[in-house]
């Protein structure tokens, strides 16, 4: 390893899971200065969404978590999370770069790398303000967690949903947390309703997307929105042309795209992607699900990745069951893991470096100080820079 160029080492490096990387931290305190810098934590990352490796499935049953290598698809494992769980019941936020955002039943948020074992919890919200009709009724929360990259900052969305029965209108409180700042702020309200309160923001293409409608009325259209991280502010995303067909509408993740599910009364289920963020005509119908005796109930679906090579989709069928669904040929084939629990509630979490907490500026450039001072120690025992 001595002749090796250091560029190559950490190309090397970079392409390891992240045990294996933390393994490498013990050969020497240079091997564990490069690892440990923001540098090589933010190239481990580009690496793995460049080649999509590394990824991990979460899967929930009440208050626990287990764990799956998605490259495997081995047996699950528990990994202990770190919040505190009351009444048995735990919720997945988001995840994002590795990092997945969780709660508990008393809304205490943690920000967890499952990972390399690190968290930190969210600082409390301050006591929000409830409508000031009598005939308000508070009926839903949803979160959203994702990435400003303009800032380098990872936010999370709060959005609390009331209705008003008598009127029959709605209201929201919206708040927005930083990680970089460590706090909490409210925003603009949401001006849609909510159609989901089970489901949390989809983040792509540097937003959170939920399915919503402007009317609480029974033929009211469902909607796309996206609350775009960088400015902070709610909009509509362009939708195919569906017709006027009856279905319920879902948001959903599949690689790097924003994929939309159109379920036709639980016997018809057509999954769309977006190829091209924010462009409507590269809305894209990937494939279709039809109701049969091997499907079973189509009333939940979710898709979840991609197979390594593209040709297949990794499926959530009610909560119960995992498929690959072949691209090519349309064909279904159920997957079985061992251990894994009887109720499935599955998210795609991608192993990584990435550490729950933001350097200031200032320790930034210190730490860029002392990776340079590592970096010519390790030059000088021999090591070769070929620049």
């Amino acid at each position: 390893m001595a002749d090796l160029p250091l560029e190559v080492i950490i190309d090397i490096l970079s392409r390891l899971p992240v045990k294996s990387v933390l393994r490498f931290r013990c050969t020497c305190k240079s091997w564990r200065s490069l690892i440990d810098g923001s540098h090589f934590i933010s190239f481990h990352l580009h690496k793995s969404l460049e080649t999509n490796r590394n990824n991990l499935v979460i899967f929930r049953q009440n208050s626990d978590l287990q764990i799956v290598d998605f490259d495997t698809l081995d047996a699950a494992v528990e990994v202990v999370h770190p919040l505190m769980c009351y009444g048995n019941r735990l919720k997945v936020l988001g995840s994002c770069n590795g990092l997945l955002c969780i709660c508990n039943v008393a809304e205490d948020i943690a920000l967890w790398n499952p990972s390399i074992r690190k968290h930190k919890i969210l600082a409390l919200l301050p006591v929000e303000r409830r409508p000031e009709s009598d005939t308000s009724l508070f009926a839903a929360r949803v979160y959203g967690f994702g990435y400003d990259s303009f800032s380098d900052d990872y936010k999370l969305l709060r959005i609390s949903y009331y209705i008003d029965l008598h009127s029959r209108t709605f209201d929201s409180q919206v708040k927005l947390y930083s990680l970089r700042t460590n706090s909490w702020k409210t925003i603009q309200h949401m001006p849609y309703a909510l159609c989901c309160a089970r489901t949390m923001g989809v983040f792509v293409g540097g937003a959170l997307h939920w399915v919503v409608t402007r009317k609480l009325e029974p033929d009211a259209p469902d909607l796309i929105i996206a609350f775009d991280l960088k400015y902070e502010n709610f909009r509509e995303v362009p939708l195919p042309d569906l017709g006027n067909q009856n279905f319920q509408m879902e948001v959903a993740l599949l690689g790097r795209s924003l994929c939309m599910l159109a379920n036709y009364q639980n016997t018809r289920v057509d999954i769309w992607v977006m190829k091209e963020y924010g462009h409507k005509e590269t809305w894209c119908n990937l494939f279709t699900l039809n109701e049969s005796h091997e499907l079973g109930s189509l009333k939940f679906v979710r898709p979840l990745a991609y197979s390594r090579d593209g040709n297949k989709v990794f499926l959530e069928l009610d909560h119960k069951r995992l498929c690959w669904f072949d691209l090519k040929n349309n064909g279904i084939s159920s997957i079985q893991i061992p251990r894994m629990p009887p109720l499935i509630d599955g998210t795609i979490c991608l192993g990584s470096l990435v550490p729950p907490a933001l350097e200031s500026r200032i320790d930034k450039q210190q730490q860029e100080l002392e990776a340079k001072k590592e970096r010519d120690a390790f030059l000088s025992e021999g090591f070769k820079l070929v620049l």
